[in-house]
């Protein structure tokens, strides 16, 4: 029997070997965990697929793996010897049939927001191998097709001098979870529109509210942002352009981007609209304590339809987050500070939270912002529990 690496998330090909739990010789039960994948979501436990004894190990620690790679074989009982891997072998053609290519002289498939990203380039989709079913070219068959065209047009060490003539330095890799922020990152920030407004908004009264009933501030506004994703329905959407639609959500799941060691990652807090108070702070405490030791579950990293960025426990005003695509929105909140401020014609000193809403402008106009912006401003200063 085969110990593969499994199918982890959706979208995810592969990570890092970081860690096998098990020796040659030692005995394992199915479903106990004998790896540890980090992957550009997090870090996955793999369990064994049935009882055995670990036999030849055939990759280290450290390497980059792909679904479907065996790592170990088990030996096992004569009971079940058909289960040693025929089904991957089976599927293997199936990333052949879904990444062909177009047939030669025809026109090349694409949507048209790869199409646009290409015009941009200057780039003949022609020459890119899409990896979707029937030769359809994606956003990242593009990246990887411009990627590589750096590589094999650079000129050796133009890009960079070497820096160790200046004084010391050091090199550590990429991790996989950096290289997918680099990438999403950078897909998120060619091919969304972004545009980006800013506010200030008066949590005197909330702070006091939260305080009294034992919350924090991220809490309520979490709470009040359900509230008006709930009236704003263009800000829980997203656009398919290759459909050329809008999908509304019906579900209010708010991404939380947590600050690790590791690098940003953006757990999902699921039915904000659902939940109370207590129930929100609650869950936010443990899935940020389970994003900063790495133990996440990678469904808890997908499905967000909003993303909140918050940097005021840093410290930090306005900044300008990029939108977690496929999201429309995110929200970025910076540090509550004393600010001079006008009241009934009289200056006075209030706790002001500077905010900024980054958002997609193909699904979403300055007005409709504005209008978003005013209302989360009403709804956290006069916030009510409910």
């Amino acid at each position: 029997m085969d110990l593969r690496v499994p199918e982890l998330a959706e979208g995810v090909k592969g990570g890092t070997l970081v860690n096998i739990l098990v020796k040659e010789g030692d005995t394992v039960r199915k479903g106990q965990d004998v790896l540890e994948i980090e992957t550009e979501k997090a870090m996955a436990a793999v369990p064994s697929p049935g009882d055995g004894v670990v036999e030849k190990i055939l990759v280290q620690p450290g390497t980059e793996v792909q679904v479907g790679q065996v790592i170990f074989t088990i030996k096992e009982g004569q009971a079940r010897p058909q289960q040693a891997a025929p089904q991957p072998e089976e599927k293997k053609p199936e990333p052949e049939t879904a990444g062909a290519a177009p047939k030669p002289g025809g026109p090349p498939v694409a949507p048209p927001s790869v199409r646009n990203l290409a015009r941009l380039l200057n780039l003949d989709l022609s020459k890119v191998r899409g990896t979707e079913r029937g030769g359809r070219i994606s956003l990242e068959d593009v990246q990887r097709y411009v990627a590589g065209l750096e590589k094999r047009t650079a000129r050796p060490a133009a890009d960079l001098p070497d820096f160790s003539k200046f004084g010391p330095v050091r090199t550590e890799p990429l991790s996989a979870l950096r290289k997918k922020i680099a990438e999403r990152m950078a897909i998120s920030w060619t091919t969304v529109p972004h545009v980006t407004q800013f506010d200030e908004i008066d949590v005197a009264k909330p702070m006091a509210l939260a305080k009294k009933h034992g919350f924090t501030l991220t809490v309520l506004i979490l709470k009040a942002l359900a509230r008006l994703l709930k009236r704003h329905a263009i800000f829980n959407a997203s656009i398919d352009e290759t459909a050329g639609r809008v999908i509304y959500k019906d579900y209010v799941h708010i991404g939380i981007a947590v600050d690790t060691p590791q690098g940003l990652i953006v757990p999902v807090l699921r039915d904000v609209d659902k939940k109370d108070l207590a129930e929100i702070a609650k869950e936010l405490a443990a899935l940020a304590e389970r994003t900063r030791r790495r133990k996440v579950g990678l469904d808890e990293l997908q499905g967000s339809s909003f993303t909140v960025s918050n940097q005021g426990g840093i410290g930090g005003g306005h900044f300008t987050p990029i939108v977690n695509t496929p999201d429309a929105a995110i929200l970025g909140i910076g540090r509550a500070a004393e600010r001079p401020v006008v009241r009934d014609k009289k200056v006075t000193v209030r706790p002001m939270l500077p905010v900024t809403l980054s958002y997609d402008h193909r699904l979403i106009d300055g007005a409709d912002a504005a209008r978003f912006m005013k209302a989360l401003v009403e709804e956290i200063e006069d916030f009510k529990i409910k």
